[in-house]
């Protein structure tokens, strides 16, 4: 989370503590609502006051602004957006996780039995490369011995074309398909 963020969590609970203090006291009786009605009005009527509360008002309208609509989603990995950075002597070289999904996609599409892949990469909170596959297997697949070999395929055809270890690879079945039946009609 952004300090910014914290920042206006923290105003954010704390106002909302103190709103509902401030009820609670009403409630039982503690505090008089036309002594806070007295205290508001002496507030307003007072230049300084007012403008001191405006500025407070506008600060914490944008804060929550800023909170609400524009969240703090760290898509950055190493300052790279939606990417994965990679670092030697002679430069930078940034691999998008669109480039590695496909080539995943591509790995699978290799596979006879395998259709319709679908393909995720993410990164774990220690920067380990994570690879979540979603695909359909024809009915006549042996489906553990299809995840092994594309597990292995996948790892092996990221670490040549990027030099990345793969934590893992998951991989999801999501129908069986009917192999196509092709029925040759001679006449002769």
């Amino acid at each position: 989370m952004k300090i910014l963020d914290k920042i206006g969590l923290a105003i954010f609970s704390t106002l909302i503590l103190i709103l509902c203090v401030i009820t609670c006291v009403l409630v039982f009786g503690w505090l008089d609502l036309d002594a806070i009605h007295e205290m508001l009005t002496l507030a307003f009527n007072d230049v300084t006051t007012s403008n001191v509360i405006f500025v407070i008002s506008v600060l914490l309208g944008l804060l929550a602004i800023k909170c609400i609509f524009f969240s703090a989603e760290d898509k950055e990995v190493g300052g790279v957006k939606d990417g994965i950075l990679l670092q030697n002597a002679d430069g930078q070289l940034v691999i998008s996780k669109n480039t590695l999904e496909e080539l995943v996609n591509n790995v699978v599409r290799g596979f006879d039995s395998a259709e319709n892949v679908s393909a995720r990469i993410t990164l774990d909170k220690e920067r380990n490369l994570i690879v979540n596959v979603i695909l359909d297997v024809k009915e006549t697949a042996v489906i553990k011995e299809l995840s092994n070999n594309l597990q292995t395929k996948i790892k092996s055809a990221i670490k040549k074309a990027s030099d990345l270890e793969v934590k893992e690879v998951n991989i999801s079945v999501k129908e069986l398909q009917p192999e196509n039946t092709v029925i040759d009609n001679h006449v002769e």
